[in-house]
């Protein structure tokens, strides 16, 4: 992974360093909450199973959250559904939580940066148990529109953060 902030395809990303660190201390506390639950049950159980020791992790971490929650989705000023995210988690941002078997691709990244839109919020994360490391399960998803600056109109990609992936092999 380069470390000039900018993915092996050239586009820029955006470092946790430029979070605001109260949303990376969240962020790291569910990533721990992940990564027991991951570590106690390994790969293979349904979705179901990951999304109830999750919630319990969190409950015993003391991390606030809310299932399902739903978000409006405006089009011209009107609104013309709704979209749903598995978790909003410390009251700053969304995860996705996934058991599959295949790698976290670019429909669930898009689709989590939709509900990041519609949310108005900067920062999601894509926990997918049903890798053999959860580290390679881990992907954080930026709202572009929720960072861009007025002086700063460079397109964000996000990223499978090494911060991340170092937590995840402790």
């Amino acid at each position: 992974m380069q470390r000039n902030n900018q993915t092996s395809r050239g586009r820029h990303s955006t470092p946790l360093s430029d979070l605001d660190p109260a949303l990376t201390e969240i962020s790291r506390k569910v990533i721990g909450c992940a990564i027991e639950t991951h570590k106690e049950l390994g790969p293979g159980y349904p979705l179901e199973i990951y999304r109830k020791a999750l919630l319990y992790e969190l409950k015993h971490e003391e991390v606030s959250f809310e299932e399902n929650k739903e978000y409006e989705v405006e089009f011209d000023g009107e609104v013309i559904g709704s979209v749903f995210a598995d978790l909003y988690a410390g009251d700053r941002f969304l995860v996705k939580i996934m058991a599959e078997s295949y790698e976290v691709g670019g429909k669930e990244r898009n689709e989590l940066r939709a509900t990041l839109r519609a949310a108005d919020l900067e920062l999601g994360l894509i926990i997918n148990f049903g890798q053999r490391r959860l580290k390679d399960g881990l992907v954080r998803v930026l709202n572009p529109d929720a960072l861009r600056s007025d002086d700063d109109q460079s397109e964000y990609e996000d990223e499978e953060d090494a911060e991340y992936a170092e937590a995840a092999e402790e």
